[in-house]
């Protein structure tokens, strides 16, 4: 694709970037076929083609409207397109600059502006713990389009003392999972500490930064990214962790990306690709221990896996975690489009929920046809989602291995 960036855009980082990334694009179109937005609105300009033009027209002069920003901010930013593309076009660093430069040149709505603002506030705040223990307590009353974003609330059960093991690795410690699902940290800790890992959290990590970065907030994303950095630097320096696990793919995806987005920062961008080498996928430690674990394991329970897009098409992991839940015992059902978006997507499913509906229930008409016993993931935001429109369990993998390993161990 051919460029003439404008002046202002013309020799800055973000203008150079985009500009190799546009460069890539030969307008092939396969990436609509794989689109979920497209899929749902038919509208070119929903699609990832469509919007790569929309973000060379403003890179290039033309001013941007509500309606230019309107469908960016529709794209689940689930990088299928990525996983389908024959040129390698990094979509999902374009469609990063391209919201930044419209948000700078577009004033939101009021009522967009305080949603978004209220939002991102709301999940990074220390009063999100309890205020996820008083809706739970009252979940029973609450309407129902408040009552699928409220899961019920499950007993975390006891930690084992994860210091004795040689081996140790450091986990997330996040903003919503602690509240909102304790069970998938309890059950990591469990799970690892089975396999001979002692898992714990580093004081003053917190969120990844993808709340903020996808809620109009990109500095002060950079912000909480260097501070995790801080927090697990020690530590790595020191060589005393092995890895930084994480259990909720999308946190997962943000982090290793952390070198990417530090990368112009001299105090943080060694570290950050020093953390980055160091992060894996729960799914990648336990893999190699799965001839161990299974000996412990029930056989046959039929499960649906729904690989988030976070797993799968940001970091290519969705073939060992599917090899890893057969080695555990797993009878895995196929279903139809199992590389879509099932509509989650972080906030999205808060802003766009007329669409993040539909992808829901399509995908749950897929996965019903197999009829599961359990459908399977690896990101609170789709299992939350998906359970708000199912009566199937839905729940984080390593916690029915948690569930299976305690049954085991009690006879």
């Amino acid at each position: 694709m051919q460029t003439n960036l404008a002046s202002w855009a013309s020799g800055t980082d973000l203008g150079n970037e985009a500009d190799a990334i546009l460069r890539r694009c030969v307008h092939c179109g396969f990436c609509t076929a794989t689109c979920p937005t497209y899929q749902v609105l038919g509208d070119e300009l929903d699609s990832p083609r469509g919007r790569i033009y929309l973000i060379k027209q403003v890179l290039e002069g033309k001013e941007p409207t509500q309606s230019t920003q309107q469908h960016l901010d529709r794209c689940l930013t689930c990088r299928n397109c990525e996983t389908t593309c024959p040129s390698g076009v990094e979509y999902g660093h374009l469609v990063d600059i391209g919201r930044k430069i419209v948000d700078e040149r577009v004033e939101r709505s009021w009522g967009d502006k305080t949603k978004r603002t209220l939002l991102r506030k709301a999940m990074l705040s220390p009063m999100f713990a309890p205020a996820m223990r008083l809706g739970q307590s009252l979940r029973g009353i609450l309407p129902q389009a408040l009552r699928r974003k409220v899961p019920e609330r499950r007993d975390a059960g006891p930690l084992p003392q994860v210091a004795r093991h040689d081996r140790q690795v450091l986990m997330l410690a996040g903003c919503v999972q602690p509240a909102m699902m304790p069970t998938i940290d309890a059950a990591t800790i469990r799970v690892l500490d089975a396999v001979g890992i002692g898992a714990r959290i580093a004081p003053g990590a917190g969120c990844c930064g993808a709340v903020s970065f996808h809620l109009d907030a990109q500095d002060e994303a950079v912000a909480q990214m260097r501070a995790n950095v801080d927090a697990w630097w020690p530590l790595v320096q020191d060589g005393k962790v092995e890895a930084i696990v994480m259990n909720a793919s999308g946190c997962g995806a943000m982090v290793k990306e952390y070198a990417h987005h530090l990368r112009h920062d001299p105090a943080y961008a060694q570290k950050a690709a020093d953390i980055v080498a160091l992060v894996k996928d729960v799914a990648e430690i336990v893999a190699p221990h799965a001839d161990m674990l299974r000996s412990r394991l029930p056989a046959g329970t039929r499960a649906a896996f729904h690989p988030p897009c976070t797993l799968q098409h940001w970091q290519g992991l969705r073939p060992l975690s599917e090899q890893l839940l057969v080695d555990l015992g797993f009878e895995l059902q196929p279903f139809a489009d199992k590389h879509l978006c099932c509509g989650s997507a972080g906030a999205y499913s808060v802003l766009n929920p007329d669409i993040a509906l539909e992808l829901r229930d399509r995908k749950l008409g897929a996965i019903a046809v197999g009829s599961p016993d359990v459908i399977l993931s690896a990101n609170i935001g789709c299992i939350g989602h998906l359970q708000s429109g199912t009566d199937t369990p839905v729940r984080h993998w390593v916690e029915v291995v948690d569930e299976q390993l305690r049954r085991a161990a009690q006879g």
